[in-house]
């Protein structure tokens, strides 16, 4: 949320009189004021505009402030909510703070009073806002680690870290699954940054990526004149990691020859290095990942069905990104706060309809490929405010074929509108250049400016 949008206030109220008087006090305290007469109506502006304070009233017809404080819970508003009520008690206000208030005022209420309170609200968004980018800081430089690195809101992944914190300090394999791109080495790494391993290494390896020639010497060791070109003995990753943790991404990818010394390191507890005899105790927690299935691939004799049991003693299942759309917001907001500084320019916003967009598409390479299309995005678009339109093709491809919408000449102007906005962000608003780059007279350029309202 940026500080434009903390000065956004939301006043519902079903008195007309109450409203206006609000109105006048907050505006003249320089808010940008918006009205609602009911629930309902609120929840429809909330879709519409990102509010930093909402005033609501408790009595209202139809849906009342309770059950607006209900639903404004469920849909995680980053909003400040602040209820009023010319009948408060006590009980209610405590009622109110339960559900998920901020604070609470009674009518009838002095501008003073009004103010305050929401300078009240505005600092605490303030110390919001300045902690996540703290934790985002720390998060680059390191500091943060485990749990407090992961992004997310959706109550699936409150559940999967609540088990993460149960499981960290066992010394029980886990295996992580999940689709590629959904965050499997970072709860890896929660499980070591949160444990009694904590000080001890972490060795990641992604069998996918060594060749099957290389990775019984990458993993257990080998010793001097194992092999031609083994001048020195080494201890292997397992040697390594004696101590600590040893997490296996891709493990369906492990060569079938490979596995039954990966099955004697958890069943006793020791490595054999290539050219010795005599194997060497080690003590390691190991922790798997898959996006494949690996009971089927233990039915069709690619994996043996002994180490998948002993990998498999508590499974983690890390559901899609599309299985938990809430996680979008706070990671678009992530993802363009990190590569926003990386690339030394100030943060730009999500347009509502923008974030529309990317909650309803259905994120094949989840958060991955968030993170990836957020970057083209940024590549290209330079506003404070990323709009619908600045997001790549292929997102809204997907929501434009679900409409229905198949024209041809639609299309050419979309991609026409587009490459014109991407020639004047990358020529600085030159348009003198970006005729160059798209091939086209300058006055042929100025007059698609003007046909497609572009600035």
């Amino acid at each position: 949320m940026t500080k434009t949008d903390t000065a956004k206030v939301l006043v519902v109220d079903d008195e007309s009189p109450m409203r206006h008087m609000l109105r006048l006090v907050l505006e003249k305290g320089g808010y940008r004021v918006y009205e609602a007469a009911d629930g309902e109506t609120a929840l429809g502006l909330m879709e519409q505009e990102p509010f930093g304070l909402i005033l609501c009233d408790i009595r209202m017809p139809g849906m009342d402030g309770l059950s607006f404080i209900r639903e404004f819970t469920k849909r995680q508003s980053p909003a400040t909510l602040i209820m009023m009520s010319a009948y408060g008690t006590l009980d209610t206000a405590i009622e109110c703070m339960k559900l998920g208030a901020y604070d609470y005022i009674s009518k009838p209420f002095k501008p003073d009073e009004v103010i305050l309170t929401l300078k009240k609200a505005e600092e605490r968004l303030g110390l919001r806002r300045e902690n996540a980018l703290l934790k985002e800081e720390l998060a680059r430089s390191g500091a943060i680690k485990g749990i407090e690195a992961i992004v997310f809101r959706s109550d699936a992944m409150k559940e999967i870290l609540a088990l993460v914190r149960r499981l960290a300090d066992s010394s029980s394999s886990v295996l992580i699954t999940g689709e590629t791109g959904t965050g499997k080495e970072l709860i890896a790494r929660a499980l070591h940054a949160e444990g009694n391993r904590r000080k001890k290494p972490f060795f990641a390896v992604n069998c996918s990526a060594i060749t099957a020639s290389l990775m019984e010497s990458e993993l257990f060791g080998h010793a001097r004149g194992a092999f031609t070109g083994a001048e020195q003995e080494q201890q292997g990753l397992f040697g390594a990691a004696d101590g600590g943790v040893m997490f296996l991404d891709e493990i369906g990818e492990l060569p079938l020859e490979l596995q039954p010394k990966l099955l004697r390191v958890l069943q006793e507890g020791e490595v054999r290095r290539v050219g010795e005899t005599r194997p060497r105790k080690i003590d390691v927690r190991m922790l798997a990942a898959t996006a494949r299935d690996l009971r089927e691939e233990v039915d069709h004799g690619r994996f043996r069905e002994d180490l998948y049991y002993r990998l498999n003693v508590v499974e983690l299942h890390l559901p899609s990104l599309r299985d938990r759309r809430e996680d979008i917001a706070p990671l678009a907001e992530h993802f363009l706060r990190k590569i926003a500084t990386r690339e030394k320019r100030s943060v730009p916003s999500l347009a509502p309809d923008a974030l529309e967009i990317l909650r309803s598409y259905h994120w094949p390479g989840n958060i991955r490929e968030l993170e990836n299309f957020l970057e083209k995005t940024l590549i290209f678009c330079r506003d404070a405010v990323i709009e619908s339109s600045a997001l790549p093709w292929e997102v809204r491809r997907r929501e434009r074929e679900a409409n229905g919408e198949y024209s041809l000449k639609q299309a050419s102007m979309r991609l026409e509108r587009e490459y014109i906005r991407k020639a004047l962000s990358v020529t600085g608003g030159n348009r003198t250049q970006a005729a160059r780059l798209l091939e086209v007279s300058l006055r042929a350029l100025l007059y698609k400016m003007k046909e497609y309202g572009i600035e």
